[in-house]
């Protein structure tokens, strides 16, 4: 599989206005040929999929609500969601999920919304790009009930302890993985289970501009994080997994390919 493929980009975030061409061109140079970009309500699915239809050989996007905008997911809003959906180069629903930490959205409408969204996913044959934060009991039993009916999921920006990755895995989830991998201090946890994921269920993520890797150097202008430094990312996991990096390269983009239908480039 040629390249590494980036599952997670937040192109349409405001750090990226007027800089979306130049970070797609640093990115392919970098041999990041595959960059999903997340839509995290109406408003961002419809422009992630603008972008995508402006570079379709390497871009491609999802449609959602994120928990934290559930608060916003109007009946119009969702039904522009599922027309989004039928759209050439959405490959995924979401970003979807519940996050109990913050509670931006009130908890019942972030699982109202989070379960039509696992409709959406089922009646289209889509699969879900999920976030999750201190709310792992509560999104695997809906999940659970949903799952017979899923084309497959990735719990994107995985940094649970090994209970939760295990249930995760028990599901057949994918588990993404950022450069939070990279922080010796916050990532430690992570850093000792990244063996324990199988080497099919493994995905490599920026969530650019977030998360930018801590040990990279030069730090990047303003801390922003980018789809370029992907590699840097998946060179770590490879050191931590005592695997070649080409191979996990390899691996993962066909991994990304098979979960989201994309072309092999």
């Amino acid at each position: 599989m040629n390249g590494w493929t980036d599952i997670c980009v937040n192109l349409t975030d405001r750090r990226f206005a007027n800089k979306q061409a130049d970070i797609v061109e640093q990115a392919i140079e970098a041999n990041v040929n595959r960059m999903i970009i997340a839509g995290t309500d109406q408003a961002s699915s419809e422009a992630a999929l603008a972008l995508c239809q402006q570079h379709p050989e390497h871009l491609f996007s999802t449609a959602g609500f994120h928990p934290h905008d559930a608060k916003n997911a109007t009946a119009s809003a969702l039904s522009a969601i599922q027309a989004l959906l039928q759209e050439p180069g959405v490959v995924a629903v979401g970003e979807t999920g519940l996050d109990f930490n913050r509670d931006f959205s009130p908890r019942p409408q972030q699982i109202s919304v989070f379960e039509r969204q696992l409709e959406m996913a089922a009646e289209f044959k889509k699969p879900l790009l999920l976030h999750e934060r201190d709310a792992h009991t509560e999104q695997r039993e809906i999940l659970s009930s949903y799952r017979d009916h899923l084309q497959g999921a990735v719990l994107h920006c995985f940094t649970g302890d090994r209970k939760a990755l295990y249930n995760y895995l028990d599901l057949d989830l994918y588990i993404g993985i950022t450069g939070w991998i990279c922080d010796e201090r916050r990532g430690e946890s992570l850093r000792e289970l990244i063996k324990d994921i199988p080497a099919d269920r493994l995905l490599l993520e920026t969530d650019a501009p977030y998360l930018t890797p801590r040990d990279y150097k030069p730090k990047p202008k303003g801390g922003t994080n980018s789809p370029a430094l992907l590699p840097h990312i998946g060179q770590t996991v490879a050191r931590l997994r005592n695997e070649d990096w080409q191979q996990l390269q390899y691996q993962t983009s066909d991994n990304a390919c098979r979960l989201f239908q994309l072309p092999g480039n």
